[in-house]
């Protein structure tokens, strides 16, 4: 089994737990590797990660750095995360409990599945984003007008600071922060959610991924478009955008805890 290891490289006793890490895989006969940064920080030859290829993918941080890792690679392997941030609702394993999971890994695990979306517009990939990407003006107190089309058919027209557009997974996230509701992972579909909007009336909407969504901008403020909080882009004053479930899903280690469980655990015992 090829194993890579990612950490986060600004904190010295998350590089150590990589070490830690990477000498239970390699006693176990395990062909182990870093990724290049954190590879250039511990002193050791590492490789890119936008071309990695691994059987699995053994990442100490936070969401931002398995978001990051994720976002990088051109070829999707299981992540394990393994939490060095705050709350770091993408990673299942506490620095406690890490290192007795991880030895039973060489025996083989199962893998489980999180939908991503893809982001078009003008018939050119924008980006793919796990938790979401978010839609916002570039001048702050100014409002931006949305209309939502779902199968051609429009379905509805705010005006308001900005638009998160959410996977299931990032329902725990950013969306959830701006009023928006907790959504098993297992479905499959587009959480959209209005920030700050003008009329009390605009809520949230979750829409089927097999619909046709599509998001129109038309305003006279520029906008931008975070993906993932990893990537910005600009759309100008008018836009549409067409989302779209990606072909390839993120994958994780599946350590065999109930969603609704780390829900509790995660976010009401904080």
């Amino acid at each position: 089994m090829k194993v890579l290891i990612v950490s986060r490289i600004d904190n010295a006793e998350a590089l150590g737990f990589a070490r830690k890490i990477a000498d239970i895989f390699r006693s176990a006969g395990c062909d182990t590797v870093y990724d290049e940064d954190t590879a250039q920080v511990i002193g050791e030859a590492g490789i890119p990660l936008v071309t990695a290829v691994a059987d699995m993918v053994a990442v100490v941080g936070g969401d931002g750095t398995i978001l990051r890792t994720i976002q990088q690679m051109q070829n999707p392997a299981p992540v394990l995360g393994i939490n060095w941030g705050e709350v770091g609702f993408l990673a299942d394993l506490e620095q406690g409990d890490a290192l007795d999971f991880i030895r039973q890994l060489p025996g083989g695990f199962t893998v489980e599945e999180r939908m991503r979306i893809s982001l078009c517009m003008d018939n050119a990939v924008l980006g793919a984003a796990l938790n979401e990407a978010l839609i916002v003006t570039t001048r702050p107190a100014k409002m931006l007008r949305f209309t939502i089309i779902v199968d051609g058919v429009m379905a509805e027209q705010f005006r308001a600071d900005g638009l998160l557009i959410s996977t299931p997974t990032g329902s725990t996230a950013y969306a959830m922060s701006a009023g928006g509701p907790i959504v098993d992972p297992r479905i499959q579909g587009f959480l959209l959610v209005p920030l700050a909007p003008y009329m009390l009336s605009s809520r949230p909407h979750l829409i089927s991924s097999n619909r046709k969504l599509e998001i129109r901008i038309d305003s006279s403020k520029p906008a931008h478009l975070v993906i993932d909080g990893q990537q910005t882009l600009d759309l100008g004053t008018t836009s549409t955008i067409e989302i779209v479930r990606h072909e390839k899903p993120a994958l994780f280690v599946d350590v065999k805890r109930n969603f609704f469980e780390k829900v509790d655990r995660k976010l009401r015992r904080l």
